[in-house]
């Protein structure tokens, strides 16, 4: 199994996101980061998804949410390969190609 690393930029999102829900709702934040952490730990597992709109990364849609998962492969300095959690965004927001979002947090536009 590989290790999975979130960069600090994706564990801010994954925050974000799961706090705005639960403002409303904190049954649903707590299902939305399961499903979100079952996915990111799945690709531990097998790396799957589509190639990413950013060079270099890839997609993966969190099943029966809106969000997307970009994440990269990356061998580290013991030659093992790893996942690192690159951002966790909305399948709504604007997405320039080969840039991520111009705002990643939720209500921040």
């Amino acid at each position: 199994m590989r290790r999975v690393l979130w960069s600090e930029d994706a564990l801010g999102e994954f925050v974000s996101v799961v706090a705005y829900i639960a403002r409303d709702n904190p049954g649903a934040a707590r299902r939305v980061a399961d499903r979100i952490d079952r996915t990111v730990s799945d690709l531990a597992v097998m790396p799957s998804g589509r190639r990413g709109r950013v060079a270099g990364t890839y997609e993966e849609v969190i099943p029966r949410l809106p969000y997307i998962v970009a994440y990269a492969l990356r061998r580290s300095p013991s030659g093992d390969e790893e996942v690192v959690v690159l951002c966790v965004i909305h399948g709504a927001r604007d997405w320039p190609k080969n840039a991520w979002p111009q705002s990643r947090q939720p209500n921040s536009e």
